[in-house]
């Protein structure tokens, strides 16, 4: 029996693949190279009390040139702090104070006092990672300077206020907060922040735009971060443990559990905007979008420029099937922060809901020179 031959176009265009795929691995840098390019990037944190006692040990890692990114709760309390870098033998410099404070992000940006020579900054990657994709963390686990770990984005979810929570199977140990997550690129996805519930090891990270986000400003000495957070803590204490319970309880995407814990936060602190907020995501996530509404309306009324209750109460008329009063408040929150992209997104979807395509092609418009990814995602609903 004659054996079929394939067509000459047929096998030019398979030649053609195979040797596409084998470039692409040829060009991929290895794991082990990935980690001798990024790993001098990244410092260990150690933190010292007033007696001079080591009170805390994280990780960090620069994001310009002197300035070391880490969790706020690495630092927070401490009377001093150090870094060690890990190239050569490693060296030790002290850091001046926290330029920047995310306290909602729990992200803190340190001034370290070294040669700009001597830092070698960290690339935030633009996109979110996607669902099974492959990362590594370096960190330092129980004192175990510059371990590496890896594994595979499990999960991302969004959370109000904080943006994009990535979950991840990377094995990690106290030590390791404020450890950056790196995708294949070498490119900085997230920042690890230990979330414990229920005595298990849950391993998260925030999103690297909320990273990118973290600005320098006036530096606060950790005398001066200690004693505000004190205060803080003295007026409302009792709302931030409820408040910070749901957070736990929201990053890993317990809507029942959170809900009951903003719940009793803003009945402790009726005037805390991140509460009702949050308070209105849950009950979106559980069908009960009048109360979610009557939440973010609360919100606006504490805070009539929030950018993410409009948002967010603009997501709330959408699945109530209120696509006008969607429209509106998807316009405030454009109104409001113009250079994000997600607005623009929200209201294509809806005006395709009323089937008014011209309106959304005019979004897509606007959409696209903001957010590349989600301009493509809002290009595929245009095209169904």
């Amino acid at each position: 029996m004659k054996k079929r031959q394939l067509p000459l176009w047929l096998l030019l265009i398979l030649f053609a693949t195979v040797t596409t795929s084998v470039r692409a691995q040829q060009t991929q840098p290895s794991l082990p190279e990935l980690i001798r390019h990024v790993k001098p990037s990244v410092v260990s944190i150690i933190t010292y009390d007033a007696k001079g006692e080591t009170k805390m040990t994280g990780t960090g890692f620069f994001i310009r040139p002197g300035q070391v990114a880490t969790n706020l709760h690495v630092v927070d309390g401490a009377s001093r702090v150090e870094i060690r870098t890990f190239d050569g033998k490693g060296k030790t410099y002290p850091a001046l104070g926290v330029a920047g404070i995310d306290e909602e992000g729990d992200l803190a940006l340190l001034n370290i006092d070294m040669p700009e020579s001597r830092t070698r900054t960290l690339e935030m990657a633009a996109a979110v990672p996607e669902e099974g994709e492959k990362i590594f963390v370096i960190g330092n686990p129980l004192r175990l300077e510059g371990s590496v770990s890896d594994g595979i984005v499990a999960a991302v979810r969004e959370v109000p206020n904080l943006g994009k929570i990535i979950q991840i199977t990377a094995p990690i140990s106290h030590g390791n907060s404020g450890s950056p997550v790196f995708n294949m690129k070498g490119e900085v996805v997230g920042v690890v922040t230990i979330k414990v519930t229920n005595g298990q090891n849950i391993s998260l990270a925030l999103g690297a735009q909320r990273v990118a986000e973290l600005k320098p400003g006036k530096v606060v000495t950790f005398t001066e971060l200690a004693g505000r957070t004190k205060e803080h803590q003295k007026a409302e204490a009792l709302s931030e443990w409820w408040y910070r319970n749901g957070l736990n309880s929201l990053w890993l995407g317990n809507y029942e559990s959170a809900l009951s814990y903003f719940e009793n936060a803003v009945d402790k602190n009726p005037n805390r905007v991140e509460a009702w907020i949050q308070v209105g995501y849950c009950k979106v996530k559980q069908g009960n979008n009048r109360e979610a509404i009557k939440a973010y309306q609360q919100a606006i009324r504490l805070r009539p420029n929030s950018y993410e209750a409009y948002n967010k109460l603009g997501d709330a008329y959408y699945y109530a099937g209120s696509f006008y009063e969607a429209i509106g408040a998807y316009k405030q929150a454009a109104r409001l922060r113009p250079e994000l992209g997600e607005a623009y997104y929200n209201l294509a979807l809806t005006y395709l809901e009323l089937d008014d395509r011209h309106s959304a092609i005019a979004q897509s418009r606007i959409l696209q020179p903001i957010d590349k990814a989600l301009y493509q995602r809002l290009l595929s609903e245009l095209q169904r």
